[in-house]
């Protein structure tokens, strides 16, 4: 039987040429490839939004990593101007960090940009060698406004979260490998440096440093815990008292309760401090008229802490209460009802179904909480500022959170640098903190229990 040959097409090496072409072309300049592939509303806006892109970066790009790299050559200076004495400007190190971050970010979003506009062309070139035609303006926009739509209206905050959250904790980062601080490096007088690591090491290794570190992160961690501790149990208390069978009022009851939550915060610390004063305080005066000696409250290190629990406790039980009173009300009665015919006790009720009730649905908040507590500003610095002082401490009192001492050695002695590393091992500490608790809690593995 004759074999019949079926004839083979040579196609041209030719399969790859629009996709390469379109994305070499868009590699030289950006739109020339969306140009050569036809679409001319697109490759034009990507030409305008290079050209505005390199306006701005040419002039500045150099500049900028030279001002990152070095943090100044010049220091600020007088010299002698044809016999009289004129001061002649240097280069301020901070300044030139900070806009080295900002033009290094913008061109971070530019090579973005960049990269997009590659892909873009390599895309449609693709579709093209399948015989397929360009999309036209009118239809990418209605793509754009409809599948896109969420990625196109993000895209906004995103760029407001770049540059007015990531670029500042970029900067504080920054600071901490430098030796900006009090009196021997401040510009535009003194130049910052470099300093790698030193400032950790100084902060853990320094006796005079490592001691009020570690004092005070004790002081931090023991304040956390009892501070979440206190105001949820309370909280849950408070919560199970109200909606116990026979109680009535229970609208009034909560209305008392919720009050120090409704009255600002601010308000309410600056009358504790009062309060609790320890010369002519209404609470020392009431302990002194039935027989009773005055306590130090805020001038004793060890009462000025129980003073900062107890009022936390004021301020924070309600958000506790109401918390859980939400919990409660979605607790089915079913479940009640089954255990009293079992013959349980109310305190085994609360042992079995209560309480793991609460816990699975408020474990993520008491993270939260314990994370807030960490780093609660308010209460400590309204109502001791820190104090009473401590002699062996640097610039830190007895009450004072690491958050505290942060503001302290950043507004009151301008030590940046050491208070830019405590804020990152105070970040370090919470989110390490925060997330392996919340991936072992119930309420992460369990998530799709409630659903």
């Amino acid at each position: 039987m004759k074999q019949q040959h079926v004839p083979v097409t040579v196609k041209p090496n030719r399969e790859r040429q629009h996709r390469m072409t379109a994305a070499v072309l868009s590699v030289v300049l950006q739109g020339l490839g969306q140009l050569y592939n036809r679409q001319w509303i697109k490759g034009i806006c990507f030409l305008i939004l290079e050209g505005v892109g390199l306006a701005y970066l040419i002039p500045r790009l150099n500049h900028a990593v030279w001002g990152v790299w070095t943090l100044g050559e010049q220091t600020q200076r007088f010299v002698k101007v044809n016999g009289s004495t004129v001061l002649q400007q240097g280069d301020h190190s901070i300044f030139l960090l900070l806009n080295g971050i900002i033009v290094l970010l913008v061109f971070f979003v530019f090579l973005l940009l960049y990269i997009f506009n590659i892909r873009d062309a390599y895309i449609t070139g693709k579709l093209r060698e399948e015989g397929k035609q360009a999309t036209r303006a009118s239809a990418s926009l209605r793509y754009l406004l409809d599948k896109q739509f969420p990625y196109l209206f993000l895209s906004i905050p995103a760029l407001g979260i770049l540059f007015f959250t990531i670029m500042p904790i970029l900067f504080t980062i920054t600071l901490a490998f430098t030796n900006y601080s009090a009196p021997d490096h401040i510009p535009p007088a003194k130049l910052v440096d470099w300093v790698g690591f030193k400032t950790f090491t100084d902060l853990v290794q320094l006796k005079s440093w490592s001691h009020t570190f570690f004092g005070v992160l004790t002081w931090t961690v023991i304040w956390a815990i009892l501070a979440t501790v206190t105001t949820y149990f309370g909280g849950v208390l408070v919560a199970l008292l109200i909606e116990q069978k026979g109680i009535r009022f229970k609208k009034v009851w909560r209305t008392i309760f919720i009050l120090p939550y409704a009255i600002p915060q601010i308000i309410s610390l600056l009358l504790m401090r009062n309060l609790f004063n320890g010369q002519f305080g209404p609470i020392n005066t009431y302990m002194k008229a039935f027989g009773l000696e005055g306590l130090p409250w805020l001038t004793d290190p060890f009462w000025a802490k129980v003073t900062v629990v107890i009022v936390n406790m004021w301020i924070g039980i309600p958000v506790s209460m109401v918390l859980i009173l939400g919990v409660l009300t979605a607790i089915p009665r079913d479940l009640y009802e089954a255990a009293e015919v079992d013959g349980a006790s109310g305190f085994q009720k609360f042992r079995i179904i209560t309480l793991p009730f609460i816990m699975f649905a408020t474990t993520p908040v008491l993270i939260m909480q314990f994370a807030g507590n960490f780093n609660n500003f308010n209460v400590i610095f309204l109502l001791t500022n820190g104090n009473p002082l401590r002699g062996d401490y640097q610039y830190a009192g007895s009450t004072d959170l690491l958050v505290t001492w942060l503001y302290k050695l950043t507004l009151d002695n301008n030590k940046f640098n050491m208070a830019s590393a405590v804020g990152i091992i105070i970040f370090l500490i919470i989110a390490s903190f925060s997330i392996w608790n919340f991936r072992r809690s119930k309420s992460f593995k369990e998530e799709d229990m409630i659903q």
